[in-house]
C-alpha cells in the first residue's frame, strides 16, 4: 500500500557571516569586491588559512590580511550527493581543497565542472559564486 510522502522541509542555506572572535571581517569585505584575501605573519612572511586571532608561526596577534591570486591546484575533492541542511538542492556538488601558491588550502566548492576531468594537481582559478543575498562566496573552478 503506498502512502503520500509528507514533503521535506527544505532547510535555509547558512549565509556566512563575520566571526568577531578570529575577525574575520576583513575576508569578507574583501570577498564583496571579488578579492580573495588571507591572513599573512609579517614575522616570517609565511600565509595562513583558515583565520585566526594570532600567527601559528608566531604567536603574535598582527597578521596582516594580504590579496592573493586566486590561482591554484586541486589537492582533493569528493563529489557531494547527499547534502548537509541548507544545500540539498545543491546537489551533486563538489567540495575540494585547493592548495594556493602561498602554501595554504582553502575548502571550497568547484563549479563549472561534472567532476569527471578533475585530477589531483591540475590547475584552478578563483570562482565567485552569488549567494542567495547577493554575497559573493570564494569558491573556485578548473582554469
Amino acid at each position: 500500500m503506498n502512502t503520500p510522502s509528507t514533503p521535506v522541509k527544505k532547510t535555509p542555506r547558512p549565509l556566512p557571516k563575520a566571526n568577531v572572535y578570529m575577525d574575520t571581517s576583513p575576508f569578507w569585505e574583501a570577498a564583496q569586491q571579488r578579492r580573495l584575501v588571507i591572513q599573512r605573519c609579517p614575522k616570517t612572511g609565511r600565509f595562513q588559512f583558515f583565520p585566526r586571532p594570532g600567527s601559528v608561526f608566531s604567536g603574535r596577534r598582527d597578521t596582516v590580511w594580504t590579496e592573493v591570486s586566486g590561482n591554484g591546484t586541486l589537492y582533493s575533492w569528493t563529489v557531494t550527493r547527499s547534502a548537509w541542511p541548507g544545500h540539498e538542492d545543491r546537489t551533486p556538488y563538489i567540495c575540494a581543497y585547493v592548495e594556493l601558491p602561498e602554501g595554504v588550502r582553502i575548502l571550497c566548492n568547484l563549479f563549472n565542472t561534472d567532476g569527471v576531468e578533475l585530477s589531483i594537481g591540475m590547475p584552478v582559478k578563483l570562482y565567485w559564486e552569488v549567494l542567495e543575498n547577493g554575497t559573493l562566496y570564494p569558491a573556485f573552478q578548473p582554469a
